[in-house]
């Protein structure tokens, strides 16, 4: 089955910077858009950033903008997510997401998640 595995996470200060990556196995990954999420507790489940699986064009949340960047290495199988600037509210589970759509990377409901890695941002 498809595999997507996050690892990165941790706890850094505000203002502080910290890399997600998302290695993704059995699965044709230069052919699968890419994305991250985000759960806080008592939360609903929200859309962080996403990068489309060839043209590179990425697509990010108002609240991350400018802050988070995403990209991808196609030749490692690998989605990163650049946060810089975290600020506490920005602690959450971050997931990686995967579908052959970018559309449901997006505004729907990926075919394929990672287990999530913790993100806690002190003040």
């Amino acid at each position: 089955q498809v595999q997507l595995v996050e690892s990165g996470g941790g706890l850094v200060q505000a203002g502080g910077s910290l890399r997600l990556s998302c290695a993704a196995s059995r699965l044709t990954f230069s052919a699968y858009a890419m994305g991250w999420f985000r759960q806080a507790p008592g939360k609903e489940r929200e859309f962080v950033a996403a990068i489309r699986s060839t043209s590179g064009n990425t697509y990010y949340a108002d609240s991350v903008k400018g802050r988070f960047t995403i990209s991808r290495d196609n030749t490692k199988n690998t989605v990163y997510l650049q946060m810089n600037s975290l600020k506490p509210e920005d602690t959450a589970v971050y997931y990686c997401a995967a579908d052959l759509s970018i559309v449901s990377v997006t505004t729907t409901r990926p075919a394929y998640w990672g287990q999530g890695t913790q993100v806690t941002v002190s003040s």
